[in-house]
């Protein structure tokens, strides 16, 4: 069974500025839904205006939520904030957490957006506004849910803004695997920071995920993995510059499902990068990512979690 958070303004009308499309969240629902698997969709709250002053500048969450955001800030988040962007970005937060709290009982599910890791304390960037992977890591060490959190950015593009967010924190551990020629231009520091040569293809990139992920599950021993599994290291992205298959896709993706999962970590999954002129192509991806990985993870009993 695949738990998948979803809400309708997770679908926006497309701004009169900026180049950014929100197709494909629509689309990543049609293509789950005819996929004749086995599927949950759970609704969600908004992400609490507190909670998102946690992590950023309250000055600019009120510029986001009153749709007041300056002009140079908009033209670094790619696109102008609306009052539907501003509800959206909200939805897409609180997306994240719920998919959490559902991975804490199921041992896996998905968020249908967000991914936000370029957004920073003060500002958006990089098609980001607010970061769903900082603001729910916080709240889960908040609330007690978890103690230790591993956050796996495997975007084609390095998670500056969640390195930067959680830079201070030793309960986070931050893993990106990025193209390393690629945005952002100046790099944030994660914990743990792998830049990938341009065109490397299926098994390269595997035999670098499976030299660093197992040991650091094992030595850092987080409580819960948040995983940001941008589909845009395809080698048909249209802002990737790595060379992964479909199939290179899905092994990436069961490979960090069963190796949290043998551990008895639970995985919460948000959307992250997928671009091209073809918005069912990429849709089409995110979907068998969120197909692939519930599959890896019913061959593990959830009743391994916390054991």
């Amino acid at each position: 069974m695949l738990h998948v958070v979803h809400h309708a303004d997770y679908m926006a009308p497309r701004p009169e500025r900026g180049t950014f499309k929100f197709d494909k969240y629509y689309l990543v629902m049609e293509e789950l839904r005819a996929s004749g698997a086995p599927i949950t969709e759970h609704a969600l709250d908004p992400m609490p205006r507190e909670w998102l002053e946690q992590v950023h500048c309250p000055r600019y969450v009120e510029q986001v939520i009153t749709a007041t955001v300056p002009r140079e800030k908009e033209r670094r988040i790619g696109f102008p904030v609306t009052p539907r962007i501003a509800s959206r970005v909200r939805h897409t937060n609180g997306g994240t957490w719920l998919a959490a709290q559902l991975a804490l009982e199921h041992g896996y599910a998905a968020n249908s957006a967000a991914g936000s890791h370029h957004a920073l304390h003060d500002t958006g960037a990089g098609y980001c506004v607010f970061n769903d992977l900082a603001v729910t890591s916080n709240r889960l060490l908040a609330e007690g849910d978890a103690q230790r959190i591993l956050i796996v950015d495997l975007d084609v593009h390095q998670g500056d803004g969640t390195a930067s967010l959680t830079a201070m924190r030793d309960e986070i551990f931050t893993l990106s695997l990025h193209a390393e020629k690629n945005f952002p231009a100046r790099k944030a520091r994660s914990n743990r920071d792998v830049g990938l040569p341009d065109g490397l293809d299926d098994n390269g990139y595997m035999e670098v995920l499976e030299r660093e992920l197992p040991p650091l599950l094992d030595d850092f021993a987080p409580d819960i993995v948040l995983y940001q599994a941008g589909v845009d290291p395809h080698g048909e992205d249209k802002l990737g510059r790595l060379a992964l298959t479909d199939e290179g896709l899905e092994r990436r993706d069961r490979f960090v499902i069963a190796q949290a999962r043998k551990r008895r970590l639970p995985v919460a999954s948000a959307l992250g990068g997928g671009y091209g002129a073809d918005q069912r192509a990429v849709a089409r991806r995110h979907a068998s990512s969120m197909l692939a990985m519930a599959d890896e993870n019913r061959l593990y009993p959830v009743a391994m979690l916390g054991a």
